[in-house]
């Protein structure tokens, strides 16, 4: 997928106008790009039109009409956008009580590094967490990830041909493994270049 530039994005009052109706399209796109890991993980893949949704809400809250603060922003979301060869998701450690998401999420240090794609018969594709920055250590996580999946080409024929496609977990703290359901495995392809 290619990145976005600056006339991709709407201005500001023109994204006042079309908000609403873009935002459920963006909404309805995003029911097939969301994959729930176990009972607290979520993974929201990500692709140049959720990405678009980003920075336009990004934009509009802050008032940013600058062409080099727009390229800031451009610069800073870009990367989380699917290269072609790899998915790219955001990772929500989920829990509703306060307190329970501060004890879990000390507990669970470094559990992003244990999240995995693997094709079946073929194998796991490459996994890396927050390639931006560090958030977490050993003694702690944060509740958002950024995740890419990096596939071979021979495990991206595998999926074209119909290889099941499924995300886990590894980590005695929180196992999980989920085989990826038709719609969202049909929209992940499309990811693909």
């Amino acid at each position: 997928m290619t990145a976005l530039v600056r006339t991709d994005l709407y201005n500001l009052e023109t994204y006042a106008v079309e908000r609403a109706a873009f935002r459920a399209r963006v909404l309805a796109h995003k029911q097939v790009r969301k994959l729930q890991l176990g009972e607290h993980v979520t993974l929201l893949f990500e692709d140049r039109l959720t990405i678009q949704y980003q920075i336009q809400e990004m934009l509009r809250i802050e008032r940013i009409f600058e062409p080099a603060a727009i390229q800031d922003e451009l610069d800073a979301y870009n990367p989380l956008i699917p290269g072609g060869r790899d998915l790219k998701a955001t990772m929500l450690i989920e829990y509703a009580d306060v307190d329970l998401r501060r004890r879990e999420l000390a507990r669970l240090g470094g559990i992003e590094r244990h999240v995995y794609a693997e094709v079946a018969g073929i194998g796991r594709a490459t996994t890396y967490a927050d390639e931006d920055m560090d958030r977490s250590d050993d003694d702690k996580t944060s509740a958002v990830h950024f995740l890419r999946f990096d596939f071979t080409a021979s495990q991206i024929s595998s999926l074209r041909a119909g290889a099941m496609l499924s995300f886990g977990i590894d980590d005695a703290r929180m196992p999980a493994t989920v085989e990826v359901p038709v719609a969202i495995r049909e929209a992940l392809l499309r990811d693909f270049a």
